[in-house]
């Protein structure tokens, strides 16, 4: 694809990358985060072992990109439910993007530093903490990175001026990837440039473009074809995009996933949220697709109605995009540094820091180098719409690091030849842009969401004392968040505190009254005091939330069921 065979450098980067990578990987067997039970990372896993038992079909549109889903599938069916098969495949795929990035800087660095360019931005990448994390869980990012740089690579390297060729591949290939991560697709202008350079004749051109789009129609077909012709609900990739750009725009968005009022952040439960929610507000029951118009309306009637609030909101955006704060929705970086999974390494302030001096100093001696800032501007660009998050703002860490590497290399010649002028270019460029990746962001959730998810994790994993400690932290960051006050009541219930438990139960309910854990455990708590109609009505408000749950509808049966048994009243005399 980049090359017709790779050359010897890049097999040994491959190597020393995925050594480094199986040395992580041998760590992560023993963290408490090596099972998908939760979030998003168990969303996806059980949709995979869905598949894999022959259940993955699907009566409506598909919610969440299935590609991933159906590779996770087929790894299951043929090697059993194992979540190390997925992290070595994902660790395969981390070390194919650390090569990768050692032959793009070979082709827009050359001269004597490329070799040095191409190690640095390798190493960085095989070092670069978040990407280490998200290798390991089930989540599509890495994959959704090597096709982004993949396309990128193959688009900007041909030189053919051929019509449909590789035109139709690369848009295949984007177009599979996007049924894995749908920002994928924002890499195509890429290779219309790529087009344009090479065949100048504007027929032509759109002769290219042609085959472009009919390859990316190819790719996606998984996709469009059961929406379509299956679910007969007329959407390209997936229903859930209407929701994302609600949770993005919205009167009380931050720029970060700020969840709206009535809706659930992890994938599972935003599904029902969003559909329950939705049909609420239509007063009638809606398709998936009707779903995602409902949430799309409303945030353009957002956008339409306070044009100045959502341009205010998108200079957040573009803030938190290249901000040294580190927002992980996963809550997965930190938790396994502190588990001593992570090897040391650099985070994204330090990518982007680096990579403004590199662009200072390569944009007019390495005239290709634009073309990364050019796919560096696109990843970034896929964000804006939606929120920023740690993960969605990977993809565009291979360029960083790519300009990043070109101008340290740079000034390490500079330094070395006396050139002081590009060394204080280079100084200049950095200490500007320490100002705009450095900004203090003050945004509360970043506080406590770390310490409460490790907390809910030690609370899963027995570890007590630590989900105490984590749990009582985030307290302390968000007294009245209804998640914190929810997950102090399982830990006071665990403890056989049940008192203090409905103390924090009640306390989210007036904070949330949709916090479904809270009614739940009531209810529990209710049915073992005997206290059974109690029980009932919290059961009763938590499945209008969340009618689907099968636990919550067998507990509600026995509430009916000792209900009945009970004696009814007397009835009054009469007078």
């Amino acid at each position: 694809m980049f090359a017709k065979r790779l050359p010897p450098d890049a097999v040994w980067v491959f190597a020393f990358a995925l050594i480094v990578r199986l040395i992580v990987l041998s760590h992560f067997g023993h963290s408490a985060y090596f099972s998908p039970t939760s979030s998003d990372m168990g969303f996806y896993a059980e949709w995979g072992r869905r598949i894999a038992a022959g259940h993955g079909a699907e009566p409506h549109a598909y919610y969440g990109l299935p590609g991933y889903a159906f590779l996770l599938g087929g790894v299951f069916r043929f090697a059993g439910f194992s979540p190390y098969t997925i992290a070595f495949l994902q660790t395969l795929s981390e070390a194919g993007i650390a090569a990768l990035l050692y032959q793009i800087a070979a082709w827009a660095f050359p001269g004597p530093r490329a070799r040095v360019t191409g190690a640095l931005a390798a190493l960085g990448w095989i070092f670069f903490q978040p990407a280490q994390a998200f290798s390991l869980v089930c989540m599509p990012s890495t994959w959704a990175v090597l096709a982004f740089w993949s396309v990128f690579a193959w688009s900007v390297r041909t030189g053919s001026r051929s019509l449909w060729l590789p035109w139709l591949w690369i848009g295949a290939l984007a177009g599979l990837a996007a049924t894995l991560v749908a920002t994928v697709l924002l890499v195509l202008p890429v290779a219309v440039a790529a087009a344009v350079r090479n065949l100048r004749k504007p027929a032509l051109v759109v002769a290219a473009a042609a085959s472009l789009l009919a390859g990316v129609a190819i790719g996606t077909a998984p996709c469009w074809v059961h929406n379509a012709f299956i679910a007969r609900e007329p959407v390209f990739l997936s229903a859930h995009g209407g929701v994302n750009f609600w949770i993005g725009n919205h009167p009380g968005a931050t720029g970060y996933p700020s969840m709206p009022p009535g809706l659930r952040a992890t994938q599972g439960e935003l599904l029902k949220d969003s559909i329950r929610v939705a049909e609420a507000e239509a007063g009638r029951p809606l398709t998936r697709v009707e779903v995602s118009r409902h949430w799309s309306f409303k945030a353009r009637a957002y956008i339409c109605e306070h044009p100045l609030q959502w341009a205010a909101l998108m200079g957040v955006k573009v803030r938190n995009l290249v901000n040294a704060t580190q927002y992980d929705d996963l809550s997965l970086v930190n938790p396994l540094r502190e588990e001593g999974v992570l090897t040391p390494g650099l985070r994204f302030g330090l990518a982007a820091l680096l990579a403004i001096p590199g662009v200072a100093l390569s944009w007019r001696r390495f005239p290709r180098s634009r073309w990364i800032v050019a796919g560096v501007a696109l990843a970034l660009a896929a964000v804006l719409p939606v929120f920023v998050t740690e993960r969605y703002r990977l993809a565009a860490v291979p360029g960083l690091l790519l300009l990043g590497a070109a101008g340290l290399a740079e000034l390490g010649n500079a330094l070395a030849s006396f050139q002081w002028r590009a060394a204080a270019l280079w100084l200049g460029a950095a200490a500007a842009g320490a100002c705009v990746v450095c900004w203090p962001v003050d945004e509360p959730v970043l506080l406590w969401m770390d310490t409460y998810n490790s907390g809910l994790k030690a609370l899963e994993t027995g570890d007590l004392p630590a989900a105490r400690a984590r749990l009582e932290r985030a307290y302390a960051y968000a007294p009245g968040n209804p998640e914190v006050l929810s997950a102090l009541g399982h830990y006071a219930l665990r403890t056989g505190n049940r008192a203090q438990a409905k103390i924090f139960y009640r306390r989210a309910l007036e904070a949330n009254p949709a916090t479904v854990p809270a009614l739940n455990n009531l209810a529990i708590i209710a049915m073992s005091e005997g206290q059974w109609a109690a029980a009932q009505n919290l059961l009763t408000a938590a499945r209008r939330i969340d009618p689907d749950d099968a636990g919550m509808r067998a507990l509600s049966d026995r509430c009916a069921s000792e209900l009945a048994r009970q004696p009814r009243p007397a009835p009054s005399p009469a007078p």
